[in-house]
């Protein structure tokens, strides 16, 4: 496996993020030396965002965005998966809670813990 190297800041985190990003457009077949890299790196994004960023402590809009931000994943995205621009608005502008069907798509299309999403929170005034 080449070029892989410990997560130890910001920019080795982008880094790392920027070089599994291509194996979501393209998967590597099981077994390769590809598949076996996107594991690793895929590994080691997990052990420095638990370490960084622990999710336990936020809620799920938060954790919702701060996923994003570090995915390269946009309000359109959000708006694509959930099939409405104005819902993906108003769950990010927490104006209407995360429903349980929307946790699960989050959870299967983009492999968010559900647990992260299911907890209760406040949302905005009216």
């Amino acid at each position: 496996m080449d070029n892989i190297r410990p997560i130890r800041n910001d920019d080795d985190l982008e880094w790392a993020v920027a070089e599994v990003a291509a194996y979501f457009e393209d998967p590597p077949p099981k077994g390769s030396a590809d598949a076996d890299r996107f594991d690793v790196l895929s590994d080691l994004i997990e052990a420095y965002e638990n370490r960084s960023f622990p999710a336990d402590n936020r809620e799920p809009v938060e954790f919702l965005l701060g996923f994003m931000a570090l995915t390269g994943r946009s309000q359109k995205d959000l708006a694509e998966l959930l099939g409405s621009r104005s819902r993906a608005s108003e769950i990010l502008n927490r104006k209407r809670a995360l429903t349980v069907e929307m946790i699960h798509k989050l959870s299967t299309e983009w492999g968010l813990p559900a647990d992260c999403l299911a907890k209760p929170y406040s949302l905005a005034a009216a």
